[in-house]
């Protein structure tokens, strides 16, 4: 019996899921001001300390590299509801709490690749 590859024509689509990237940073501030973490060491979590475990040479500002940055107001509150949303995926167990920051800007490779 032949298994063939599937081809992405002939994988069924399906409804975008649950969002989790675009949380990321204000769960993340949520978690260290509910820990008493200081904010350098909860952003380095996500950033240069997730790169190093991923073995990707990201998650630092060094002359050279490519600069991603993300902008943020960690003051900014808002309320997760699923039209506030940019990912296609609105589902999150979220849906409805306040948190603090708020992403303004987003460079890749130095290109702003998003505004708010």
């Amino acid at each position: 019996m032949a298994i063939s590859n599937p081809t992405a024509a002939s994988i069924p689509r399906c409804a975008a899921s649950a969002t989790g990237l675009e949380l990321l940073l204000p769960l993340t501030l949520k978690w260290a001001e509910e820990s008493n973490t200081k904010l350098i060491v909860a952003l380095a979590r996500i950033t240069a300390d997730a790169a190093r475990v991923l073995g990707v040479d990201a998650g630092h500002l060094t002359a050279g590299h490519a600069a991603d940055i993300c902008i943020f107001d960690p003051e900014r509150y808002w309320k997760i509801e699923p039209q506030a949303l940019k990912s296609q995926g609105k589902n999150t167990p979220y849906i409805g709490l306040e948190l603090k920051g708020k992403v303004r800007h987003t460079l890749v490779d130095g290109q702003v690749v998003y505004e708010s």
